[in-house]
This record gives C-alpha cells, sequence and structure tokens, in this order.
C-alpha cells in the first residue's frame, strides 16, 4: 500500500480559509481542498482569533465615534 502524504495547512492559508468562512463565500471546490489541508485544530484556533480581532475592531470603532460625539 501507498500513503499519500496530506500537505498541511500553513497559518496564513488557515487564517484566508476562515475569513471567507466568516462572510460566507466559498467555493465547493475550495471547500474539499481545505478539509484535505485544515486540521479541525487549526480552524478553531484561527476562528478563535478571527472573532478575537472582529470583536475588537468594533469596541474600538464605536469607542472611537462615541468620543467623536461626546466632544
Amino acid at each position: 500500500m501507498t500513503e499519500q502524504k496530506q500537505e498541511k495547512a500553513s497559518f496564513l492559508y488557515t487564517a484566508k480559509s476562515v475569513l471567507w468562512a466568516m462572510l460566507g463565500v466559498r467555493r465547493g471546490k475550495g471547500y474539499d481542498e481545505d478539509i484535505k489541508k485544515i486540521k479541525p485544530k487549526q480552524a478553531i484556533i484561527a476562528g478563535l482569533i478571527a472573532v478575537f480581532l472582529f470583536i475588537m475592531t468594533l469596541y474600538f470603532v464605536v469607542s472611537l465615534v462615541i468620543g467623536q460625539a461626546t466632544n
């Protein structure tokens, strides 16, 4: 039997896939490719980082707008 080496996804590839998934824009071919390369642990960590950054960006923008409105 010949074992095929599975190509491991880089963090940048995983982050890009997670961001596209958060936007809801994925093609079937890209999704199938991601399933082969990305491990669930990688996707979960990248997803948590992306959600954290999204929340912090919203917090910063809201703080900026409120600060501008009170001046």
